[in-house]
């Protein structure tokens, strides 16, 4: 008799669709979480989930799911276990089926924080890497925003404006200020000609050069020059 009613819970309850799952983990918002979440425990009946044991089977694999999910994020098995414990210790967290839901969300709403915490500071890595790259490269007369979105491996409309949001400038200011800070201290402790200067600093056309540092400065390179060595 056990055994019956049982069969017919287990054939009542849809096996978690991982698929479904790992979208929900890849693409929700934290906003949205709570309603994608109860979508996705509506459509496997879950609220029929009498059972300890079939609560058990379905919340392993969604909890192996979601911890496969956070490993590659790169949160470590342990500090994944830290939060939600281990998967033989899981029927503490399944007494209920409403503690049970309450635990599974728990784990998916945290993984979507580390999602977004992952994606965030690799946004941040991604502008420092290429900043590093311009302040090394800013002589090159080749440097350009294709160039530079190729080095950090992002397409040049989403680079430029990511870019953008993250330093509040555009990528051409932000290179125009390097060359002209560049400028500056070669005007000021060198004895080399503005031309020498423009070349060094990769402008390749010296009047273009020019324009740039008094749109920046309000001073023309050689009256800078002058200004800068008056005794």
């Amino acid at each position: 008799m056990v055994q019956r009613v049982f069969q017919e819970e287990f054939t009542a309850v849809k096996k978690p669709d991982i698929r479904q799952i790992e979208r929900l983990l890849r693409s929700s918002s934290l906003e949205q979480c709570r309603e994608d979440f109860d979508a996705l425990l509506e459509d496997m009946h879950f609220a029929e989930l009498d059972s300890l044991v079939l609560r058990i089977y379905i919340s392993t694999d969604m909890y192996l799911t979601a911890r496969s999910f956070a490993r590659e994020l790169g949160i470590s098995d342990t500090a994944f276990t830290a939060q939600f414990g281990h998967p033989e210790d899981l029927e503490q967290h399944l007494v209920t089926i409403d503690g049970t839901a309450a635990y599974l969300y728990r784990i998916f709403e945290q993984c979507i924080r580390w999602r977004i915490e992952t994606v965030r500071d690799r946004r941040t890595g991604v502008i420092r890497n290429a900043i590093r790259f311009i302040d090394a490269n800013y002589m090159r007369d080749d440097l350009s925003l294709n160039c530079i979105a190729h080095e950090v491996g992002l397409s040049p409309s989403y680079f430029s404006a990511l870019f953008k949001k993250k330093t509040g400038r555009c990528f051409s200011d932000y290179l125009n200020m390097v060359r002209i800070d560049r400028s500056k201290q070669l005007l000021c402790c060198t004895t080399k000609m503005v031309y020498e200067i423009a070349y060094e600093v990769g402008f390749q056309d010296y009047r273009y050069f020019s324009q740039i540092f008094k749109k920046y400065t309000g001073q023309t390179p050689r009256q800078y020059k002058n200004m800068a060595n008056v005794v």
